[in-house]
């Protein structure tokens, strides 16, 4: 299937808590119709996000988007990333 033929939604994100002494980041993700709250343990590599309805759409995405951004994210600002699916 050609790429640009996949359906796409745009993720918001809001960086609400940073702490690079402790190794972590707090924020929430809106994708359409959700919203969630999540923790980055960049250190550990983990991720968790609440609640669960929707999380399986977004978990993934999600860290890939972290993994690449997360020395780069300020707590109080705001990004976007794109996921590969129509939530």
């Amino acid at each position: 299937m050609n790429r640009r033929y996949l359906p796409e939604t745009v993720a918001y994100v809001r960086i609400t808590q940073q702490s690079l002494q402790l190794g972590k980041i707090e924020g929430e993700v809106k994708a359409a119709q959700y919203e969630w709250q999540f923790r980055w343990r960049f250190r550990q590599r983990r991720l968790s996000v609440e609640p669960s309805l929707g999380r399986a759409l977004i978990q993934e995405p999600l860290e890939r988007f972290l993994e690449r951004s997360d020395y780069q994210l300020e707590a109080g600002s705001d990004y976007t990333f794109t996921v590969r699916t129509k939530m």
